[in-house]
Parts: structure tokens; C-alpha cells; sequence
């Protein structure tokens, strides 16, 4: 492989980009930044990190992008033997709040399941569950349902599906986290410390933000119908208590639950890059084969199964939205690895890329094929924003550009 870099050129356009998308304080994005990370046979290397109207270093909360942390986290376990991807027996023994849990019908009555859950299921969101926030039966049956709450008793919520009938974005990663617990004998947040952070030098992830990380945390802000912005409120609040009964008392969500900074995120993209071993320090967190499982198509029956009409049951939280990741070519299928998407784009993506995004506004990729990942940021709610959306594509056009003009340049 060719040595990934982009040229002053790129880096200029790309910092032209990003200021752009900040200029105007009262409709346009407050906050953006940027870390791209590529991999030549040297290795894996930073090939661009900016940020607009905040530091580099900044603390934000990163809210879905955790769901690939606690993927990997399975998939340790996986390897270890302590959990197995397809054992219903298992996943009831652990969580026996999964062998009782029933389905929610569109007249709010509840119904037994068919079938049990697996760890799969979990990792696939073909488990059954959604998210009260996107799904109306949820919110007609519990209209109290908060899963930003930080409280364990809003996850023991019914399915909206039968298990295995069908892709439904919901808590299952809260409940795949909740495996890991169970299995490990450690919260989840501690666990992720020792076996995946530690290992890659990583000191700004956390569950459990410390006094020193939120001083350095980003204000998340809220646009208005009309495109106005103000000050918002992080949903995900009790982490941030300045009560430490609170704090030690708030779930660890497998599915949201992580703050930290997008540098430090990026290195968990470029030890992926790397097959499971961290670049810089030379651990290893998985195989390459448990890497290559974890972006492997597990839907390849249902190549549209994204493709659907995501209402806004919160509009506070989320825009309606015609489909799960409407830049994918309506020709070209799409595929669900464990903790991520997997489908091109029009950008200049690799067909087989993967990734996903935060209820703020954090979008990452990385494209195993092409050696090139990366993280880009805003914190602002709803999701989708389109603002946040196009930024993450614009930059990914021209990185994709830069790299491609560098190769031709060889």
C-alpha cells in the first residue's frame, strides 16, 4: 500500500471546511472538530486533526459511538471464552431479565416471545428491542421510558419485535454491556479501562467523567424549528453529578454511556485499521480475526434493512428521517456488522466501510479498504442535524480526494 497523506492542499481545504461550517454562532454549527487517522505499511498515523471554536483536546459527549467500545468489549469475551455469540442459555442464565421479557403490541397489549436472545441478536439490534425515542409503541405503552437517565429500571423494557424478525435500532447494546457486567464480574465502564483503554494509552474515555474532564467539557446545544441555536442540556446528565453516590449509582451504558475526546477515540479506529493492535503501543485488544467478525455483513439477508422511515417520537432528540443512513446509493446494499453500519456512501468510500454516530452529532467511518478512518464532531441536538451531517460528508469527499490525488501523484 501506497503511504497515506494528504497534501497541505487537503489540510488547508479541509480547515476552510470546518471554520465554515462555524462562522455564524446563531445558526450554524457551535462546534466542530475533525481527527483523521490512515494506515501505509509503516503503520497507522494521524493525518489531520482541526477543530473550530473550542480546544483539541475537548471532552464531548460521544452518546451511540460507544456502541462499537462495547462491540469490542464482547467480542473479548468472545475470544475468551466467557461469552458465545449464539448461546441463548447463556444470555438467560446471565440476564435473566431476557428469558421473561415479553413484546409490546400495537394495541399496548404484551405477548410472550417465540424465541430467545442471543449475544448475535444483540450486536445486530436483531434482538427485539428499540428505542422510546424512536419507536411509538414504546412511547404509547411507557411514555416515562428515559433512557438517558442513567437509571438500569428504563432498560427493562418490552420488545417492540419478535427476536430475529427484524433490524430495529434500540438498547440492545445496553443490554449487550449488561452481558459483558455479568460475565466479567466488573461495571462496565471498568472494564472497558482495563482491556481496552489502558492497553492503547487511552486517559480520556470514561463513563465516569473526573473533575479535570468536565472543565474540558464542550457545551451541547439545541437548534431550534426555526435553525436558531441555544444552549442545551447533555441528556445523559447524572455521569456529570457533582454527587459521588449519584455518580457510583449511574448505569454504565453500553449503548451511549461514554464522553471523552475525538483523538482519543481515533485511536481505537487505528488499532482496528491495524487488525486489534494498537499502533502506538504495540497491544493487542482482538485478533485479526475477531476484528474482521466485528465488520462483517451479519445481515446479508436484508440488504434494505435500514431503509425505512425513522419517525421523531422525541423531536428534542431526533429528526424524522427517511431512512437510517440516507447517503447510502439506493442501488447498493447495505450490511450490519457488530456495533456498526456497513455500506458505501458517496464520498469515495469503500463499499465495505463502516460506521455510525452519536446522538449528538459524533460521526466516525473507517474504511478497512482504503486504510483511512475518522472521527467528525459537533455536540448539538437533534439528530440528525443537516449541518453536522454535511460537514461529515464534505469532509470525507475531501479526504477521499486527497488521498486519491497523492496516489496518482506516486
Amino acid at each position: 500500500m501506497a503511504p497515506l497523506s494528504l497534501s497541505p492542499q487537503t489540510n488547508l481545504e479541509l480547515k476552510k471546511l470546518i471554520d465554515d461550517a462555524c462562522s455564524n454562532p446563531n445558526v450554524d454549527l457551535p462546534y466542530a472538530a475533525v481527527v483523521v487517522v490512515g494506515r501505509d505499511d509503516n503503520g497507522i498515523r494521524e493525518l489531520f486533526a482541526y477543530s473550530s471554536n473550542q480546544g483539541d483536546d475537548d471532552i464531548l459527549w460521544l452518546a451511540s459511538c460507544t456502541k462499537l467500545v462495547t462491540s469490542i468489549a464482547c467480542m473479548q469475551l468472545v475470544e475468551e471464552g466467557s461469552l458465545a455469540l449464539d448461546d441463548v442459555h447463556q444470555v438467560e442464565t446471565l440476564c435473566p431479565e431476557l428469558r421473561d421479557v415479553k413484546v409490546v403490541q400495537e394495541d399496548g397489549s404484551l405477548v410472550d416471545k417465540k424465541r430467545g436472545i442471543t449475544l448475535r441478536m444483540l450486536l445486530t439490534h436483531t434482538a427485539g428491542f428499540g428505542y422510546s425515542f424512536l419507536n411509538p409503541k414504546l412511547e404509547k405503552y411507557n411514555a416515562s421510558y428515559d433512557e438517558f437517565s442513567g437509571s438500569f429500571s428504563d432498560f427493562l423494557q418490552p420488545l417492540v419485535n419478535q427476536p430475529g424478525e427484524r433490524f430495529e435500532y434500540g438498547i440492545s447494546l445496553d443490554w449487550a454491556g449488561i452481558l459483558v457486567e455479568r460475565a466479567s464480574g466488573l461495571k462496565l465502564n471498568d472494564f472497558m479501562q482495563r482491556n481496552i483503554f489502558l492497553p492503547l494509552q487511552i486517559r480520556n474515555l470514561t463513563m465516569v467523567p473526573s473533575a479535570q474532564m468536565k472543565d474540558r467539557l464542550a457545551h451541547l446545544w439545541q437548534r431550534s424549528a426555526d435553525g436558531r441555536l441555544s444552549r442545551g442540556v447533555i441528556p445523559l446528565s447524572r455521569a456529570l453529578s457533582t454527587d459521588p453516590a449519584e455518580v457510583a449509582d449511574t448505569f454504565h451504558s453500553g449503548g451511549a454511556g461514554l464522553f471523552g475526546s475525538i483523538q482519543e477515540y481515533s485511536k481505537i479506529l487505528a488499532t482496528l485499521l491495524n487488525d486489534g493492535t494498537c499502533p502506538l503501543t504495540g497491544a493487542r485488544i482482538l485478533s485479526p480475526t475477531a476484528v474482521a467478525k466485528l465488520f462483517t455483513n451479519q445481515l446479508p439477508d436484508a440488504p434494505n434493512f435500514a431503509r425505512r422511515h425513522l419517525p421523531a417520537v422525541k423531536p428534542s432528540l431526533v429528526h424524522p428521517s427517511e431512512s437510517l443512513y440516507p447517503l447510502c446509493p439506493p442501488a447498493l446494499p447495505q450490511g450490519w456488522g457488530f456495533g456498526s453500519m456497513i455500506s458505501p456512501g458517496v464520498t469515495g468510500r469503500s463499499d465495505t466501510t463502516a460506521h455510525w454516530s452519536g446522538l449528538s452529532n459524533v460521526f466516525w467511518w473507517l474504511d478497512r479498504g482504503k486504510g483511512v478512518a475518522g472521527v467528525v464532531a459537533s455536540q448539538v441536538l437533534p439528530f440528525v442535524d443537516p449541518q453536522a451531517a454535511m460537514l461529515w460528508v464534505g469532509v470525507e469527499r475531501l479526504v477521499y480526494r486527497g488521498i486519491a490525488h497523492k496516489e496518482r501523484e506516486a
